[in-house]
């Protein structure tokens, strides 16, 4: 009963692991994240509407201060945000006959007919710089793709769990 239990528990934890983002982050190992405590927000580089861009400007607001950093007129850290997509073509072929060929298995003589079909869509990507204020190099950096650009309800579940997704790598070393 307990094996069952223990194979129960693995499987739920692994679906539940699934991400249908791609998410990554780098960061400079020169850097004292501990010392950063204010941030300011920049969003030159933020190139969607406006409702996405608030969608995407109140999470990371809401999980940099889950991570204890204020917003502040003099930061600590500088925030650029930006955003970008790509047209994405998927290629799709079935085989309806699971390839049985030639006589027998109740088919007959001859082989079945593949077909094949693509899908085209936008997938879109956000990616967090953050800029030490004093000395203006990059220390760390959150990117995630996977956004489905052309479902406006899918958008509206999926930038804030991608931001999510993304502010999970930041501080370094520090995952929940």
């Amino acid at each position: 009963m307990k094996k069952y239990i223990l194979i129960l528990l693995a499987t739920s934890l692994g679906l539940s692991s699934c991400s249908p983002f791609q998410v990554r982050s780098d960061y400079a190992q020169s850097a004292s994240f501990s010392t950063y405590k204010t941030y300011k927000l920049r969003i030159d580089d933020l190139k969607i509407n406006d409702i996405d861009k608030d969608r995407v400007l109140n999470e990371l607001s809401k999980q940099l201060q889950s991570k204890g950093l204020q917003s502040g007129e003099n930061p600590d850290v500088i925030i650029n945000v930006k955003a970008n997509h790509k047209k994405v073509t998927d290629i799709n072929t079935t085989n309806p006959y699971g390839g049985m060929w030639g006589w027998g298995g109740g088919f007959g003589w001859g082989i079945g007919m593949n077909r094949t079909w693509t899908s085209n869509y936008n997938e879109g990507a956000i990616i967090v710089d953050m800029v030490d204020a004093k000395t203006q190099k990059l220390v760390w950096q959150g990117i995630g793709s996977g956004i489905s650009v052309d479902r406006p309800k899918a958008k509206q579940k999926q930038i804030p769990q991608i931001m999510s997704e993304i502010m999970a790598n930041y501080p370094p070393g520090m995952k929940k």
